[in-house]
């Protein structure tokens, strides 16, 4: 049975299987130190979910809560499913506890954004209730 667990502390086993899945979740992300490790871990404000099953790790997903003036707001970021798990339902079960945990921490919405391309990721979220936003969103690179 897939389990649902946040990681609560850094330690070198969780930082391997987080590392574990960064290549598939982008060609360009270096995998992490353990100082960046502890950092988020310990972070109040990111929660690293990874959906597991008999020890194995299929996917993973992160959730920042942050206040701001306008209220509680939660963001998803970093969804991967294994390569080997696609098609099983674990994308599914982490944004649906992605969703769960945001309302309890008392976001009363939550964001995400996905590239056009991934088709089965987009439908994912469109079916459990996310609505595609008539807005632009920009980013300000340091690297250039």
């Amino acid at each position: 049975m897939v389990q649902i667990k946040e990681i609560v502390e850094a330690n070198e086993h969780e930082l391997q299987r987080v590392n574990n899945l960064i290549p598939q979740l982008s060609e360009s992300a270096d995998i992490l130190s353990f100082d960046d490790f502890t950092r988020i871990v310990n972070s109040p404000s990111t929660h690293i979910y990874l959906a597991e099953e008999n020890t194995q790790i299929l996917g993973m997903l992160s959730l920042v809560i942050f206040p701001i003036p306008t209220g509680i707001r939660a963001w998803v970021e970093d969804v991967v499913v294994q390569q080997e798990a696609r098609g099983m339902g674990i994308g599914r079960l982490l944004t649906l506890h992605a969703i769960s945990e945001s309302k309890r921490f008392g976001a009363s919405k939550v964001d995400l954004t996905s590239r056009p391309g991934r088709e089965a990721a987009n439908k994912l979220y469109q079916s459990v209730g996310f609505q595609k936003r008539q807005t632009n969103v920009y980013r300000y690179s340091h690297d250039h």
